[in-house]
């Protein structure tokens, strides 16, 4: 019997950035996976940064964060929430971390006689890690290349996966080109000449794709794709349209599938696979075309403004919204300008706020208005991280009279330093992956709100961090009607507060988007729509 192969599918992208790799490739996953195949995910970024833990929100969007620590590109996000694919710190890959390795290695000596190169040192390096998700129980790694084609920083990379069919042989590889088809309305037709200039910037390198997906504004129509696929030579049915999804990212699996993307691949690579059953996919989009009712959740953040600071909070919102039959409309504050806003006014007509994380000053008492005009007219309220916070900080203020009461971050100074540094983060310099991150354990309180939505006693939650609720207050704190409902027991550090009395008030230090899946909402973010849902059904009864 043949020994088994573990086969590769390598997703680049074209013509322009942001034309969604992350979330086709997770949509391949999510097909291969309900083909009964094993699939790995990993994201090569061509940015020097080792990880993406220190570059800004506005630039780089969210970082994920794994159960292993590792700070990562948003799109294992995408992986994970259409995946079951084991995702860790070797699921994502920088020109930093590649650069660094190969350097630490040469001054080891391990390159000792040689002039270390880009090739064949980096691209060796580059398959190394590539192939390291190679195993026994894996049938299919999908591997996508961060960035477009004609990058000059993605060159080593490019460089390597051409190596790889030549390492594993061709028949165990695929090559997906993701490339966007543009409309011109003043032409009045959709032009396919940026898909052939960068298919043949691909064929330059020495990479032939095996299939084409081409996002569209518009359907192409069959004249239009058998164009495409004689000018790329590529067989006319392995050119996939993408066409902009009207309600939902999760239509995209679905559109694949419709174009036997799945089947394509499976013959293309020789394997055996088990016939598709889209179903409860498909139920699950109904759910979400179809809601019974809608709800609007305020997010006050600092990093409004990009679409993807928060992409994980807003898909757990949406996530919990299906649960519950409800379209979650996001209502996104920046709470710097809240600030210089009437309060009242712009939280009014909510149904649930939300502070999600952030690093640093600015909008902070933006956002511990929104927490007190929660807290005082009994809305749902959710805190996630600063989020929590904030809350702690608020309640320090307002209830338990502590004047000037805030976190060291804001005011080395302060009198109640109610947020403090954690003990192991006084003594470190770097800033690169040294906060508390990853997955923690959590006991909760019996009889508490948490314990009632997480249906357990113990708990795993991923956190990213450096401050927490200072222990010295907590007795106070609690007297004045604040819960401490969920603690590391490994440590005893605040994860989880609540006001009991409270139609919803629960923050976290830790952060539950990520743990959250499209037909399996996460408990809390359940809850906290759950409870939305019934403040907007109050305030429809009221208007009646």
């Amino acid at each position: 019997m043949a020994a088994h192969q573990t086969k590769h599918i390598f997703v680049t992208g074209g013509v322009v950035s942001s034309l969604g790799k992350g979330l086709t490739s997770a949509a391949i996953g999510l097909l291969l996976e309900k083909r009964g195949l094993r699939v790995r995910m990993q994201k090569l970024d061509p940015y020097i940064n080792v990880d993406p833990g220190t570059m800004s929100p506005f630039q780089h969007g969210e970082v994920y964060v794994l159960d292993d620590g590792g700070e990562t590109d948003l799109d294992l996000g995408h992986y994970e929430r259409f995946t079951n694919s084991k995702l860790t710190k070797d699921s994502n890959f920088t020109t930093g971390r590649i650069y660094s390795t190969v350097i630490a290695k040469e001054r080891k000596g391990e390159y000792l006689g040689e002039t270390v190169q880009v090739v064949p040192h980096i691209t060796n390096e580059i398959k190394a890690n590539i192939r390291k998700l190679a195993s026994p129980d894996v049938d299919v790694i999908i591997t996508e290349l961060g960035g477009t084609v004609g990058d000059i920083e993605g060159l080593p990379f490019l460089e390597a996966i051409r190596q790889i069919p030549l390492d594993v042989g061709r028949q165990n590889c695929l090559f997906i080109h993701l490339t966007l088809i543009p409309y011109l309305k003043a032409a009045g037709e959709a032009k396919t000449k940026p898909t052939q200039h960068s298919v043949g910037q691909l064929r330059q390198i020495g990479i032939q794709p095996d299939i084409l997906i081409v996002r569209t504004e518009r359907e192409l129509g069959r004249e239009a794709t058998d164009k495409i696929a004689l000018f790329c030579n590529v067989e006319k049915d392995a050119v996939i349209e993408e066409p902009d999804k009207e309600y939902s990212i999760y239509e995209v699996p679905l559109g694949l599938m419709d174009h036997k993307l799945d089947q394509l691949i499976v013959d293309k690579l020789g394997l055996r696979a088990d016939p598709i059953d889209m179903s409860q996919w498909a139920d699950l989009l109904h759910k979400v075309k179809n809601p019974s009712h809608e709800v609007t959740i305020a997010v006050v953040g600092k990093y409004i403004q990009h679409k993807d600071a928060y992409k994980s909070i807003y898909e757990a919102l949406d996530h919990a919204g299906i649960a519950h039959s409800a379209r979650v409309l996001v209502k996104r504050i920046e709470a710097e300008e809240l600030e210089r806003q009437d309060v009242d006014v712009v939280l009014g007509g909510v149904d649930g706020i939300l502070v999600p994380g952030g690093f640093g000053m600015r909008g902070i008492e933006g956002k511990i208005d929104a927490i007190r005009f929660a807290r005082e007219n009994e809305i749902p309220f959710f805190g996630i991280c600063l989020g929590m916070q904030c809350a702690v900080i608020e309640f320090a203020r307002s209830v338990v009279g502590l004047a000037g009461a805030n976190s060291t971050e804001f005011d080395t100074h302060t009198h109640h330093p109610v947020i403090c540094m954690l003990q192991e983060q006084k003594k470190i310099e770097e800033k690169g992956a040294t906060m508390r991150l990853g997955a923690q354990p959590c006991r909760l309180t019996g009889g508490s709100r948490a314990r009632e939505v997480y249906n357990t006693d113990l708990i795993s939650e991923r956190h990213r961090h450096r401050y927490e609720f200072n222990p010295v207050y907590r007795e106070e704190f609690v007297r004045k009607g604040f819960e401490v409902s969920g603690v590391n027991p490994d440590n005893g550090l605040a994860e989880i507060i609540e006001i009991p009395n409270h139609p919803w008030f629960v923050a976290v230090q830790f952060h539950p988007e990520f743990k959250s899946k499209p037909p399996a909402a996460h408990p809390l973010f359940s809850g906290f729509v759950q409870a939305a849902c019934s403040r907007h059904r109050q305030r429809m009864e009221l208007t009646v």
